[in-house]
């Protein structure tokens, strides 16, 4: 296989775009990615393109990366589209890296893209509902109903709230259990990300806050709260992939891909590794890399506890050690591990279909040293963490990458 590298990345801010197409979002972030890297549109053989839910929030169930494309006077090239909720782009990105590994193209663009705001809130909650078993949604939707406590917002779970913000509860609740793990300690996730978002232009959410003010905002199930959560948004991002050995006709900053590894959820037995620890060991594995390499992480935190969950399970630290360090500061900017520099999904944004890309193009910048204010010092290896749907309590799709400067 190919060494393949990224030479541009652009995005949209993530928010509510009800005034702008998805082919206005797609547009902005491609242009962006090709105008920073150099490369003409006529130079693209290939295209990926991640989008989730445009076939429930706009009806365009069918050719969305050809409809989006066309319009920018790209086409008579292959174009494929993935759909992997939540890791659409994530997935877009691998098979455009695959196709430059394999040695059949040399530069190729991945995109994400999505929008879900609607007027009709809850068809955007039910379009994000349906990435789970929908035979099985009445079963799951009966052992939620009572998720919310008494006083909590909604009328419940796929209604007034995504019903994963119900999964991410229990989840919650029960790491608290077992671990001893603090509302505190989801609240000061959600803080930092916060505040890390306060410093990202392209984040949905701009306002730095602390955790009191995590705390105070409304329940969403316990012990969610609204700034727990990831919001609805609508947004795009593209990266632009070509083979090492061309990288350096356009770039003298190339990022590379150590490591590209798709995989997907299963039934597991009592003490097997969970679908994040299975795919991170061999991302780990093909990237000659450890999880004491990694200087920055962009991880799916589609809900604060998420975040610490994941940070164990991709070895940041031990089972159980989550709460510690997240008191020890180590996920900060300024931390020794720094998770979600962007933002993440709380405060970033969470348009289904272009959060993995939106990862990588994140990553991207922190290892050339182009983030700015939220610039995480000296960082030369990169991981990003990007998960979708969910069937019997495991993610159905996760994307690792490992990206080094």
């Amino acid at each position: 296989m190919r060494e393949v590298a990224v030479i541009g990345a652009g995005m949209t801010r993530f928010g509510k775009h009800i005034d702008r197409s998805m082919k206005d979002l797609a547009r902005e972030a491609i242009e962006s990615a090709l105008n920073s890297s150099g490369v003409s549109k006529t130079a693209l053989e290939a295209v990926a393109v991640g989008n989730a839910m445009a076939g429930l929030i706009t009806g365009q169930e069918c050719i969305r990366g050809q409809v989006v494309l066309h319009e920018m006077g790209i086409g008579g090239i292959p174009v494929i589209n993935t759909e992997n909720a939540c890791a659409s782009a994530a997935t877009a990105f691998h098979i455009a890296w695959l196709y430059i590994a394999s040695g059949m193209y040399d530069t190729v663009l991945a995109v994400g893209m999505e929008k879900l705001f609607h007027a009709d809130k809850q068809r955007s909650f039910e379009a994000i509902g349906s990435a789970i078993d929908v035979e099985l949604m009445q079963q799951t939707l009966e052992q939620m109903k009572n998720a919310t406590p008494e006083g909590g917002e909604g009328a419940g779970a796929g209604k007034s709230r995504s019903m994963f913000m119900d999964f991410y509860a229990e989840f919650a609740r029960d790491h608290m259990r077992k671990y001893g793990t603090t509302k505190e300690h989801y609240a000061k996730i959600a803080a930092k990300n916060h505040t890390n978002g306060s410093l990202n232009p392209h984040a949905q959410f701009q306002t730095p806050r602390t955790y009191e003010d995590v705390l105070a905002s409304p329940t969403i199930a316990d012990p969610l709260t609204r700034m727990m959560c990831s919001p609805i948004g609508d947004g795009a991002a593209a990266v632009l992939l070509t083979s090492a050995d061309k990288a350096r006709q356009f770039t003298s900053k190339p990022v590379y891909i150590k490591a590209s590894v798709l995989g997907s959820g299963r039934d597991r037995q009592t003490g097997d590794p969970e679908i994040n620890e299975r795919v991170a060991r061999k991302a780990y594995e093909v990237a000659g890399l450890g999880p004491q390499d990694i200087h920055v992480a962009e991880v799916h935190d589609a809900s604060a506890p998420a975040e610490l969950i994941i940070c164990e399970e991709l070895g940041f630290c031990q089972h159980g050690e989550g709460g510690r360090l997240i008191d020890e500061g180590a996920t900060l900017l300024s931390g020794r591990i720094p998770v979600n520099p962007s933002g993440g999904l709380l405060a970033k944004g969470h348009p289904v279909g272009a959060t993995g890309t939106a990862q990588i193009a994140e990553i991207f910048w922190q290892l050339r040293g182009e983030a700015g204010k939220r610039q995480v010092q000296g960082a030369k290896v990169g991981l990003t963490e990007n998960g979708g749907g969910m069937i019997r309590g495991e993610a159905a799709a996760l994307a690792i990458h490992v990206l080094t400067v």
